[in-house]
């Protein structure tokens, strides 16, 4: 299991997978009080965490489906990331994209975080690229099937 340095100045305790096969850590809303969303309105959410990632890695923060499903709300900049050499609080971009006002209230659960290895590249310029079946085609070229 990858080991991550984590600072919690929320009251809550740290995110933590709700089932075994969990892939998403939930975020809570560290709030001192409501903030109300109206409709089309996005507010920074803060969750009064700060952590250090391994390099490497990043953090995704992605829309809760509960909250989408529901109530309209979701991550703006999906998904958010978070470099290995942040060090600032995390806080979430929410968006209400319901018709109805929605009020964030301090604890509740917001977002997910998902901890994921990457590549960084490192490019090799060429004139062309190696053919394939596909080639150009893109934006439903494949069609359904």
């Amino acid at each position: 299991m990858l080991q991550v340095k984590i600072v919690n100045r929320s009251p809550y305790p740290c995110p933590a997978y709700a089932t075994p096969q969990s892939a998403g850590l939930d975020l809570r809303a560290s709030l001192e009080e409501p903030v109300l969303l109206k409709p089309l309105q996005r507010a920074m959410i803060p969750t009064g965490l700060y952590i250090a990632l391994p390099a490497g890695y990043e953090a995704q923060v992605r829309p809760r489906s509960g909250l989408a499903a529901k109530h309209g709300v979701t991550v703006l900049n999906t998904p958010g990331t978070i470099d290995a050499d942040y060090r600032g609080e995390i806080r979430v971009i929410l968006v209400n994209l319901s018709d109805q006002p929605f009020e964030v209230v301090p604890g509740e659960r917001i977002a997910q975080m998902v901890i994921a290895r990457h590549e960084q590249v490192e490019w090799e310029p060429v004139d062309e690229l190696d053919a394939t079946e596909r080639g150009a085609g893109g934006f439903g070229s494949t069609g359904k099937k």
